[in-house]
């Protein structure tokens, strides 16, 4: 399987609401429940209604479109990196995952993934 490096740092993020959100960013993952809503975006386009904020996260996606029947592919990555004691924070899209890693983890991550058969693109 083929991951693909992402250059940008990330923050995840509480916000107030999304009125101040960059939606035409190049990387914005929102989630809205009963309880929070939440951000996940480039360091540099956290909107300035923050209520909490977590810096410092690298990331990294599973490269092409994955079939809704493929089962377990994240799990077996996520798997891999915890047997490590590597912590992610994982994002599903239509059409791939995204899994971020810790700054400090994010070498390591990448190493096991390779060392696992993955192949590592920039």
């Amino acid at each position: 399987m083929e991951i693909k490096k992402i250059n940008h740092d990330f923050s995840v993020c509480k916000v107030v609401d999304y009125s101040l959100v960059n939606f035409d960013a190049e990387y914005c993952f929102t989630g809205s429940t009963d309880e929070e809503k939440s951000l996940v975006c480039m360091t540099g386009d956290v909107p300035s209604n923050v209520i909490e904020r977590d810096d410092g996260w690298k990331a990294f996606r599973i490269q092409g479109v994955l079939d809704f029947s493929l089962i377990g592919i994240l799990s077996k990555i996520s798997g891999l990196l915890a047997k490590n004691g590597i912590g992610i924070f994982a994002i599903s899209t239509y059409n791939t995952d995204y899994i971020l890693t810790k700054k400090e983890s994010y070498r390591k991550a990448l190493e096991v993934l390779k060392g696992a058969g993955h192949e590592i693109v920039e």
